[in-house]
This record gives structure tokens, sequence and C-alpha cells, in this order.
């Protein structure tokens, strides 16, 4: 069956695809989300998250890999950064909506139509605390 001109390119939509994979782990999500905030060495990372290092060091090649996020060694140290402000708009847009209550207006969770997302995390759960 012969294609339509104005047919859709779904090969286009692979590098997108791509990024909301990468962000498919509730740790690599806890992951930008700190990185929103601000650089963070590996070592702020494994406290904040209260992962292995080595998964961390995982998770992170993910996210470098599909550019997310820059690492630069300083030292002995390795501090991260978002790759650039986008990262950060698709991810708190992504999190507020999923936050969102359909069809009643109200956010789960005591959360305010995003307020506070952009301040800095006080606590990540995670599956070793029960988290998730």
């Amino acid at each position: 069956m012969p294609v339509p001109d104005d047919a859709v390119d779904l090969d286009s939509y692979r590098d997108v695809c791509h990024l909301f994979a990468a962000l498919s782990s509730p740790a690599r999500a806890a992951t930008i989300h700190l990185l929103s905030q601000g650089e963070k060495t590996v070592g702020e990372l494994h406290e904040l998250l209260g992962i292995s290092q080595p998964l961390l060091s995982q998770h992170l090649r993910s996210l470098r890999e599909a550019r997310l996020v820059i690492g630069r060694r300083e030292g002995r140290s390795i501090h991260y950064r978002l790759a650039d402000e986008h990262v950060a708009h698709v991810f708190l847009d992504a999190l507020t909506h999923s936050r969102h209550e359909e069809g009643t207006g109200a956010f789960r969770g005591g959360d305010r139509g995003g307020e506070g997302l952009r301040e800095p995390m006080r606590a990540v759960k995670t599956r070793q605390d029960g988290g998730g």
C-alpha cells in the first residue's frame, strides 16, 4: 500500500522517545529533579538518592547517553548538571502533569500546581527506605 505524501515520519520521533525512556526510572527522574536545583557531585547524589554508587553510576550513564546531563571532573569529584534548561522545563512540566488529578483541578500529595517543584528536594524516597 503506498504511503501518502503527508504521512507522519515516525522515525522523526525516535529522539524524543529516547529522552522519555531515559526518564522512565524513578531514580533517574529523581536525579533530574535534584539537578534542576543545581550542580551536584556524585557523592551528593548518592547521599540524597540513597542508592548504591554502582547503581547511581549506571543511571548517570543512561542520562549522559540521552544527553540530559553533563559531567565534569574536578579533582577526585565528578560534578553533574543538566545539559540545558530545556531538560528542567520538560521534566518539571511532566512532573506537574503527573501529579495533577484528572478532572478535579487538584494536585496529588498536597502539591499546589507545581509550587515547590523548583525548590530543593528535602528527601527522595527509594526502594531501600520503602518509597518505591
